[in-house]
C-alpha cells in the first residue's frame, strides 16, 4: 500500500498466475494460451478506453507515489509478462461499475451502483445528452454509466465534528475524500476512539488513557460492529473489546453502554449520510417520486417504477445495524409510498464478476477465457 507499483502490480501478477495454475490444472487448458481479463481498479482513473486509465490520485489508505499519472492497466500487462503469463486487460472497470453490470444483467431495472466497504463509491446510468463534459458525444443506448467516485464529494452541509477534522488531518489523504471519511468502514472505528478518548480527557471514566487508545485507526470498523451488536446482558463483547484492543481493563457496565451509544450515534449518522446519497442519484435521475422536469422528462413519468440500486461492500452487507439505519432513513427521506419501489439488492462479488461481463463484452478471444481480477 506504500510501496512502489511494480512492487503492487509484480504481487497481483503473481496472484493471478498462482489462480490460472489452478484453473489450467483442472481444465486442461494450456497455460501459454491467450487470456483476457477483467481488471477491477477502484480508486480515481482518467479513462481512456475500456480497457485503458491513468491513475489520478489513491484513496483507502493506498499511497504509492510513483503510480500517479501511469496506465494501470498496462502496469499490470507489464507485471503479467514478467511473470509468463499471456495475457492482456480487455476491460478496465471501477469496482461500483462493475457492480451495476453484474446488477443490471440479473436485473434490468437496475438504475444504480453503491460500494460501502472499506471504502466508498457510486455510480449510475445517465443519458448522454445529460452529460456536460459528453456533449456531442453519440452512444448506441443513448446512455453512459457516470462513476461518481462520491467519496470525494464535499458540502459545507455536512456534519463534520471536530473528531472528524482529527482524523482528516492524521490520515494519508488530508483534505481528501471527505464523504468517504463520514461513512465508510475505513474511518468509522477511529471516529468512535476519538471520541473515547475526548470522553477520557474530559471525565474520569477511562482513566488512565492507555497507549493504545491514542493510536489512530487501532479501532477497525468490525471491532465497533461487534461492540454495537452485542445482545448479551453484561454487554460481554464490548468487555472483551475494550481490554484486549484498547487496554481498557474491567470498564464497568454503565461504560460499556456508554462506548455502544457512541457506536449507535456514529454508525446512524454514516449510514444516513448515504442513504441521501442514494436519493441524490435517485433524484437526478428522476427516480425519487418528485415532480418537475429532467431533460424534458417529467419525474412523475418515473414516480411508479420499479428502481433497483445494486450494493456491495462488507459495511453494508455485513453490519446489520448500519443496513437497517440505512433502509430507515431512506424511507424517511422519499416517503413510503415511494420508497417501496426503491430495491437496494445485494450483488455478491459483483465488481469482480461485472468486470468479466464486461471484458467478455469486448473480449477478441472465446469468452470461456476471460478471466476476473
Amino acid at each position: 500500500m506504500t510501496g512502489t507499483g511494480e512492487v503492487l502490480f509484480d504481487f497481483i501478477a503473481s496472484s493471478v498466475k498462482e489462480f490460472v495454475e489452478r484453473e489450467t490444472d483442472d481444465s486442461k487448458l494450456s497455460l501459454d494460451r491467450r487470456r483476457e481479463l477483467g481488471f477491477t481498479f477502484p480508486f480515481p482513473v482518467k479513462q481512456t478506453s475500456v480497457s485503458s486509465g491513468t491513475l489520478l490520485k489513491w484513496t483507502k489508505g493506498f499511497a504509492i507515489e510513483d503510480m500517479i499519472g501511469k496506465e494501470v492497466a498496462g502496469c499490470l500487462e507489464k507485471a503479467m509478462t514478467k511473470k509468463g503469463l499471456n495475457m492482456r486487460v480487455a476491460a478496465l472497470v471501477n469496482d461500483s461499475v462493475g457492480t451495476l453490470s453484474l446488477g443490471h444483467y440479473h436485473d434490468t431495472d437496475t438504475v444504480a451502483a453503491v460500494i460501502i466497504g472499506t471504502g466508498t463509491n457510486a455510480c449510475y446510468l445517465e443519458r448522454t445528452e445529460a452529460i456536460i463534459k459528453s456533449q456531442g458525444l453519440l452512444t448506441a443506448s443513448g446512455g453512459m454509466v457516470v462513476n461518481m467516485e462520491w467519496g470525494n464529494f464535499w458540502s459545507s452541509h455536512l456534519p463534520r465534528t471536530v473528531y472528524d477534522t482529527e482524523l482528516d488531518a492524521d490520515s494519508p489523504n488530508p483534505n481528501d475524500q471527505g464523504f468517504e471519511k463520514l461513512i465508510s468502514g475505513m474511518y468509522l472505528g477511529d471516529v468512535v476512539r476519538r471520541v473515547i478518548v475526548r470522553m477520557s480527557q474530559e471525565s474520569d471514566i477511562f482513566k488512565p488513557i492507555s497507549s493504545k487508545l491514542s493510536m489512530p485507526f487501532i479501532l477497525r470498523t468490525p471491532l465497533i460492529a461487534a461492540m454495537h451488536e452485542d445482545d448479551s446482558p453484561d454487554l460481554e463483547k464490548v468487555g472483551s473489546i475494550l481490554r484486549e484492543n484498547l487496554e481498557i481493563p474491567d470498564a464497568p457496565l454503565k461504560v460499556r453502554r456508554l462506548v455502544v451509544k457512541v457506536c449507535d450515534v456514529v454508525t446512524r449518522r454514516a449510514a444516513r449520510l448515504a442513504a441521501a446519497g442514494i436519493v441524490g442519484i435517485l433524484k437526478k435521475i428522476g427516480r425519487d417520486g418528485s415532480g418537475g422536469i429532467t431533460g424534458g422528462r417529467s419525474r412523475s413519468d418515473h414516480k411508479m417504477r420499479r428502481t433497483v440500486v445494486a450494493m456491495e461492500g462488507g459495511l453494508y452487507t455485513g453490519y446489520t445495524m448500519f443496513r437497517e439505519y440505512l433502509h430507515e432513513a431512506l424511507t424517511e427521506i422519499l416517503g413510503e409510498d415511494i420508497a417501496k419501489h426503491v430495491v437496494l439488492k445485494v450483488t455478491e462479488d459483483g465488481s469482480a464478476m461485472g468486470a468479466a461481463l464486461l471484458a467478455a463484452a469486448h473480449s477478441s478471444v472465446p469468452v470461456d477465457n476471460v478471466q476476473l481480477l
